[in-house]
């Protein structure tokens, strides 16, 4: 009886199905929609791991890996095939082609090699009539060598089928990417989605030339002039400002720095007309790199949890360094660039008094050759504390930011900084003035913070916060708390991250 009555159900059922044919769409699966990866193509001058002379090639390295962490984008990078780039990873680039780049009446060529890494597709650009040569940048031809670089950027998205949403530029030298995505490849189909946004790490350096080059030089028509003139030259800072959707800064504090004409180095008008557009997001490190549990350049491996071996790093380094090996007795370090924005006036007017005290000073770096010579003088006067390394030495900073105990930075201007946050990593109280990204990344020690401020650019401000922090050094508990707290400081890419996404899906918009 059950079962006649289901057959009549089941029959019943079949010829609604026939005679309303709507029903199925009701009753039917829904549709699965796969959404279309976001597309983003940073154009930079320079990455970790390949070629690094400063924080820019950190940050395309990190932060393209850190965005491709999310299957939801397609990142790729675009760089110069630089001679210098490291043969370990040159030897593994594929090349896939050629193309012949247009540059007002050349017509250079343009070879194209891929790699890929951590979810990230690398291309390169050969000519080397422009890249084959030492390092990246001081050439009297700079200007022509990135100029074909930008244009070859645009070129190769045809060649590789890839016309990103987003396309980043970062500094000076890929600022006419975005000039010639909006003046000369605009009127392309294939080009018109694509949203330009610029991102400044140094507004110092801004790509300056006559204006008489424009046209022969960089292939930009005259009826575009307006958005590079500036100061009655070419300004290619100014011009990608002008033509980006969005362009940001390395950190919220450098933001707004530059729309004061005392950081902005001239362009602080350009920068508050175009205010609306201005973000800042703070740099990060990545921690897999800069990691004191891991890192094979240490005497001794240690993290926040277990720090121990952080005291044989410093009687390593003493040893090294031919310091007076002495636990008790606090190092100060720097390793940075001896040039004037970096503080070094303030270093050279109070150090020796800081020495009177039972302290060991060592520094890392070169630079400007009165910077050099005084820091060698300085170490010959007061050997048993002072040691001065006048090079760059990538296995010794590390040595340094483990063994030290404090780290100096006392910069008049500082659009992020890497190194206060690797010191910080590797359990080395940072000593910074508030500025830019130093001031965003280090809080004061007496509001609980996990390091020792101090705000106006001056000697003696700047010798008291010292002071403060050797008599903390003192108080071996609260040490150890303070040690612990820089360390455990977040300073990933990972928020970094989500914050360059917020960027990209609001020019989008």
């Amino acid at each position: 009886m059950s079962a006649t009555k289901s057959g009549s159900k089941l029959k019943k059922v079949a010829v609604e199905v026939v005679e309303t044919p709507e029903k199925v769409k009701e009753t039917a699966a829904p549709e699965v929609v796969v959404e279309a990866k976001k597309k983003i193509l940073f154009v930079a001058s320079e990455a970790a791991p390949f070629i690094a002379t400063g924080g820019l090639a950190e940050v395309i390295g990190s932060l393209s890996k850190a965005i491709a962490k999310d299957e939801r984008y397609d990142v790729r990078v675009i760089l110069p095939l630089y001679q210098d780039i490291k043969k370990e990873y040159r030897k593994d680039f594929r090349f896939i082609g050629n193309i012949f780049v247009p540059l007002s009446w050349r017509n250079q060529y343009c070879g194209i090699f891929e790699y890929v890494a951590n979810n990230v597709t690398f291309y390169f650009v050969d000519n080397e009539y422009y890249f084959k040569r030492p390092g990246c940048y001081g050439y009297y031809d700079d200007g022509e060598r990135f100029a074909f670089f930008c244009r070859s950027v645009m070129e190769i998205l045809g060649f590789i089928n890839f016309y990103p949403d987003i396309l980043h530029c970062h500094d000076w030298q890929a600022a006419l990417a975005a000039l010639y995505l909006k003046t000369i490849y605009c009127f392309r189909p294939e080009y018109q989605f694509i949203r330009a946004v610029f991102t400044i790490h140094n507004i110092e350096y801004q790509g300056k030339y006559s204006m008489d080059i424009l046209e022969d030089l960089f292939g930009i028509s005259y009826r575009f002039k307006y958005l590079v003139e500036y100061d009655r030259c070419i300004n290619l800072m100014k011009g990608a400002i002008e033509c980006c959707e969005r362009f940001s800064t390395v950190s919220p504090t450098y933001a707004n720095e530059i729309k004061d004409p005392y950081y902005a180095h001239g362009l602080d008008q350009i920068v508050r007309r175009n205010e609306f557009k201005l973000t800042g997001i703070l740099n990060g490190i990545d921690p897999d790199y800069y990691d004191p549990a891991t890192d094979k350049a240490l005497f001794a491996n240690y993290s926040a949890a277990d720090p121990s071996g952080k005291k044989i790093c410093k009687e390593e380094l003493q040893k090294m360094l031919g310091l007076p090996v002495k636990p008790e007795t606090p190092i100060i370090a720097m390793i940075s660039r001896l040039v004037s924005h970096k503080g070094l006036d303030l270093v050279r007017e109070v150090i020796e008094q800081a020495l009177r005290q039972d302290v060991q000073f060592v520094l890392l770096g070169t630079g400007d050759s009165g910077y050099e010579n005084y820091f060698t003088d300085l170490a010959r006067r007061y050997q048993g504390k002072v040691v001065s390394i006048i090079s760059f030495n990538s296995d010794l900073s590390r040595k340094i930011y483990s063994g030290a105990d404090l780290f100096l930075m006392p910069s008049k201007s500082e659009p992020c900084g890497l190194s206060q946050m690797i010191a910080s990593r590797y359990g080395t109280v940072a000593i910074v003035r508030e500025t830019g990204g130093l001031k965003d990344s280090i809080s004061p020690y007496g509001a609980g913070g996990n390091g020792f401020t101090f705000s106006n650019y001056n000697a003696y401000d700047m010798l008291y916060v010292i002071n403060e922090a050797l008599g903390v050094y003192k108080i071996k508990e609260e040490w150890t708390r303070l040690v612990r707290r820089a360390m455990e400081t977040d300073f990933t890419w990972s928020t970094s991250a989500k914050s360059y996404v917020g960027l990209y899906l609001d020019a989008l918009k």
